[in-house]
């Protein structure tokens, strides 16, 4: 079921109502501004790779794809009724997370005609209580019911492999690591203060881009030169 957010992306990203929901050929595209094709993607970016792949032999393509930076929380008895509760999530969403999704673009970002945009924004995410299948059931729960645009702080926009550096936050990217001779996962770990499981991912998706080169290795792991 498409959300409010999806919806009201629809709206921010269109200059006029006849510019959204167009059919073209076997597709149906959220907006079409002037000859640019949009597609705004709050799920998977899974589900629309094989879509934008045949698009972008044609047409030139800008996928919308929001990261989540706050998210108030707002519960409700029933679906659609009043909001009994809301409290700020104490999770802050960061762009490079985003570098998760970005895994199934490969081979398909960079393109000539293809442009990323990251809108970073905070969301209202509306939970209402969950039926009761079973008297066993101590806790019923809560579903989501839908996610609501709260706010658009900014948009990052990705078109060359450089561009993925811009997903990283530029006051924990020293000078010193974008010029170093190579760096390795644990490097970018310790400097974005991740996993070095997400520093990994990281780093595949940039090398697949050729925003990375390796260029050996040591017990440390294979270290890489930035392009």
């Amino acid at each position: 079921m498409e959300t409010s957010l999806h919806q009201q992306l629809k709206l921010h990203y269109a200059t006029s109502p006849d510019q959204i929901e167009v059919t073209m050929g076997a597709y149906r595209i959220d907006v079409i501004r002037d000859d640019e094709l949009i597609e705004i993607q709050c799920a998977s970016l899974s589900a629309i790779r094989k879509k934008i792949l045949d698009l972008l032999r044609r047409h030139p393509v800008r996928i919308v794809k929001p990261a989540i930076h706050r998210t108030r929380i707002c519960k409700r008895q029933i679906q659609g009724g009043p909001t009994t509760s809301r409290r700020l999530s104490p999770k802050r969403g960061q762009p490079h997370e985003l570098f998760e999704e970005l895994i199934y673009l490969r081979g398909v970002f960079p393109h000539d005609n293809l442009v990323l945009e990251v809108p970073i924004v905070d969301v209202n995410q509306y939970r209402c209580m969950r039926k009761r299948k079973s008297r066993r059931r101590r806790d019923p729960g809560y579903v989501i019911e839908d996610v609501e645009l709260d706010q658009v702080h900014r948009s990052i926009e990705l078109t060359t492999p450089q561009d993925l550096w811009k997903l990283l936050p530029d006051e924990q990217i020293p000078e010193s690591l974008r010029d170093a001779e190579s760096i390795n996962t644990l490097d970018l770990a310790e400097a974005i203060n991740c996993p070095r499981w997400i520093a990994q991912r990281i780093v595949y998706v940039m090398r697949h881009c050729n925003a990375l080169t390796p260029t050996g290795r040591d017990k440390t792991g294979i270290h890489y030169k930035v392009a």
